[in-house]
């Protein structure tokens, strides 16, 4: 029976979607990765790396820890590389996650102004960022030709997910 628990299911979904958007990318040539596409951040590279950016640095809030550097998208990392910067993100993101209550609120400081988010809401931003940008993904796949897509929604998760 698949998980109930809105946690689990953002957690790792946003994990398994990713990497099958990863997965598809590591059949793709290094010219067809860093292609240009008029949406996102440019590239399916430089959407991977924005998407395994912002996971952390929403981790680092859930920490209470000074930010870790940015992945700067000038550097090119493989479909592998990234997929081993996406687990080892995706296993400190879930710790951070259940280590608090989600109701418990978090203040951040950008541009000189406070913000405050309860963790709840960070688990969620984070997850639905994901997905939005796998969207363009799946979108700049379509146009280099791969088929079939990669599985990426929640219901195709929990068809094939080993819960």
């Amino acid at each position: 029976m698949p998980t109930s628990n809105p946690t689990d299911i953002l957690l790792a979904h946003d994990t398994w979607a990713t990497r099958n958007i990863i997965d598809a990318c590591s059949t793709l040539t290094d010219e067809q990765f860093h292609q240009r596409f008029e949406m996102g951040q440019g590239s399916l590279h430089d959407v991977l790396t924005h998407v395994i950016t912002v996971m952390r640095v929403w981790t680092d809030m859930l920490a209470s820890r000074e930010a870790q550097p940015r992945l700067e998208p000038s550097i090119h990392r493989s479909p592998a590389e990234l997929r081993t910067l996406l687990d080892e993100s995706a296993i400190d993101l879930a710790h951070y996650v259940r280590a608090h209550p989600p109701d418990e609120i978090l203040s951040r400081e950008r541009g000189g102004k406070t913000y405050s988010f309860t963790r709840g809401a960070v688990l969620t931003h984070a997850t639905t960022h994901g997905m939005h940008h796998r969207a363009q993904c799946l979108n700049m796949l379509r146009h280099l030709g791969v088929n079939p897509l990669p599985q990426s929604s929640v219901i195709e998760w929990t068809w094939t997910a080993d819960l």
